[in-house]
């Protein structure tokens, strides 16, 4: 999936050609585009959140929820909580056109907590200092909220105190195969035998991110990258 080090799918053509199945490669373990304002992606990219929850409803209806550490981009978001969703982001996108996830900004308290930390008196300061002091919420958590939310919903705290643990971030698309660390998609495991030979082209073997299968980031990859070589290896 990374064509400045040649990894450019031209093998792809040429297989479906032999009649070999071909799912359609698509970006794995990536990052994902959002609809941010020019005035937030230039002064928040590359800010990091740490340890807050990101929850979403899939094409499916089934509910994800994971808490870990990911990056506001130019565009979007990326890094390993996203990664670790991003199949079912990516699938939920292809099905509906975009997706809708919910980040929980302050993971160790509840939303009667920060409501209580809200309606604190803050006599002069203002509000963002009011939210620093309260609940320790600046830099991109704040920038974050003035970004997703109306200006109205700030005046009460009770839509802010939801708001905070469950804050709306639409995205649009999965960043291009080129960035991804890894791809989906590949040859139909149909389309081979137990040695990873193709069944239309014998003494042709198909191993790693040839193959149609999505692996987390972090090791896995890798690993069955390096078995289905041997296997194939073996195989021929």
């Amino acid at each position: 999936s990374w064509p400045r080090l040649g990894s450019n799918g031209v093998w792809v053509s040429i297989l479906e050609q032999q009649g070999v199945a071909v799912a359609r490669l698509q970006a794995a373990n990536c990052g994902f585009d959002a609809t941010w304002s020019e005035y937030f992606s230039s002064r928040f990219a590359g800010q990091p959140l740490k340890s807050v929850f990101v929850s979403f409803t899939d094409a499916q209806g089934q509910y994800h929820r994971q808490q870990g550490d990911f990056v506001v981009t130019q565009t979007g978001i990326e890094g390993s909580l996203i990664y670790a969703l991003s199949r079912d982001l990516r699938e939920t996108i292809n099905a509906q056109g975009s997706v809708t996830c919910y980040l929980d900004l302050l993971a160790h308290k509840s939303v009667q907590q920060i409501l209580t930390a809200l309606n604190k008196p803050r006599g002069s300061a203002s509000f963002a200092s009011h939210l620093r002091k309260q609940l320790n919420l600046d830099g991109v958590k704040a920038g974050l909220l003035r970004e997703c939310l109306a200006a109205e919903n700030f005046n009460h705290p009770e839509q802010l105190a939801l708001a905070i643990k469950a804050l709306p971030i639409k995205l649009l698309a999965p960043r291009p195969i080129a960035e991804a660390i890894s791809s989906a998609g590949g040859v139909s495991f149909d389309a081979l035998n137990a040695d990873l030979m193709l069944h239309p082209l014998s003494n042709v073997f198909c191993a790693g991110e040839m193959l149609n299968w999505d692996a987390p980031t972090g090791g896995y990859l890798l690993t069955a990258c390096f078995a289905t070589g041997a296997a194939a290896g073996q195989g021929a």
